[in-house]
């Protein structure tokens, strides 16, 4: 069975006994059976992430990160998160038996902080953190602060807070190479601070492919793709993030810079979405291929979209799309954007009545 730690080579060194493990890794990488050819593509992939056990790719995060931990005898977490950092965390914690302290961003889904409070974890949320550059930076700043004066980690999935822990998201484009004949031309990433996508775009360098990975962002969170597809050197942060896109409201640059440099070696470039094309994406995905992730994991295939709207794409590329995460998680965005009807209980004569209606 394949793990995270089937690849351990590529992970910091933590003792057999310190490692934790929860069934993170080796998720299914399928085929599209609709959507690719609807759309011009013969080989559309999606990497599963949402299968994960606490529902997101993070749990590769979290199993490195609080083994490394438990392995170094601490026994409290603190770290920040806008919903699946936390949710991955809390749940490694609780099987590490550690104390998880979590800051989450304002607005943070309900599903995935009663998914955080369920595992345990103290939650925190901090008004306008997650939207203000300014309000997001001093967070970090005091949390950083703290851990360090306890001699903690700061948990933050990117690699410039955690940069040993993010190699178990790299994790991933190891098993992509696995379950393809050869690499994929393409690999396209959404990107919030930019973690993810800067351990595909690092991952693909350490598996020394001929891989393009490519950054899509929500116009109203723009600190990377634009800055990547106009040749700027350095990503921007926004003032505040608009984006209504759960887990992509970073406003700060964080990993930014690394993905405008890394991306552009590997010949990647950047795409900026609109949240009404994620949703109807995020749909699509459900209905046409049974497949039923976050917003968040709809971003990469809106990406994909407007790549084959501006003939960037052939149809003949292999190309690989991350779903981050569950549709579970935040079930608030099917309430809002869908418009699914009520149910209500009727009588047995008018339900038969409409199956007739179906099946005649």
């Amino acid at each position: 069975m394949k793990t995270i730690w089937t690849y351990a080579e590529h992970l910091p060194p933590v003792p057999d006994a310190s490692r934790l493990y929860l069934g993170e890794g080796g998720t299914p990488l399928v085929k599209s059976r609709y959507i690719g050819k609807a759309i011009g593509l013969d080989h559309l992939y999606f990497k599963l992430e949402n299968l994960n056990p606490t529902g997101s790719y993070k749990d590769r995060f979290a199993s490195v990160l609080v083994s490394q931990m438990r392995a170094a005898g601490q026994t409290v977490c603190l770290a920040t998160s806008s919903g699946n950092t936390g949710a991955a965390l809390s749940a490694y914690c609780a099987a590490a038996g550690i104390q998880c302290v979590l800051v989450v961003v304002d607005g943070a889904p309900l599903p995935k902080i009663r998914q955080m409070q369920l595992y345990g974890a103290e939650i925190l949320m901090v008004s306008d953190f997650g939207k203000s550059a300014q309000v997001t930076g001093h967070v970090f700043a005091k949390l950083t602060e703290l851990c360090q004066m306890h001699q903690l980690p700061l948990p933050i999935s990117a690699f410039h807070y955690c940069p040993s822990a993010m190699l178990g998201v790299q994790t991933m484009v190891y098993e992509i190479m696995e379950q393809l004949p050869q690499a994929p031309n393409h690999i396209f990433s959404p990107a919030g601070g930019g973690g993810l996508t800067l351990a595909m775009g690092r991952g693909v360098v350490s598996a020394k492919a001929a891989t393009k990975v490519h950054c899509v962002q929500p116009e109203g969170n723009d600190t990377i793709a634009s800055a990547l597809r106009w040749g700027q050197e350095k990503a921007i942060p926004v003032d505040y993030s608009t984006t209504r896109i759960s887990g992509l409201q970073v406003a700060n640059v964080i990993d930014g810079n690394e993905v405008v440099n890394t991306c552009r070696q590997l010949g990647g470039r950047g795409y900026v979405v609109t949240d009404t094309e994620v949703f109807n994406w995020h749909q699509e995905l459900a209905r046409r291929e049974g497949i039923f992730g976050e917003p968040a994991g709809a971003v990469a295939l809106t990406g994909v979209v407007q790549a084959l709207r501006l003939g960037e794409l052939s149809p003949s590329d292999v190309v690989v799309c991350p779903i981050t995460g569950s549709g579970f998680k935040d079930m608030n965005a099917v309430e809002r954007n869908f418009g699914l009807p009520d149910v209500s209980a009727i009588s047995i004569a008018e339900g038969l009545g409409r199956i007739e209606q179906f099946i005649s």
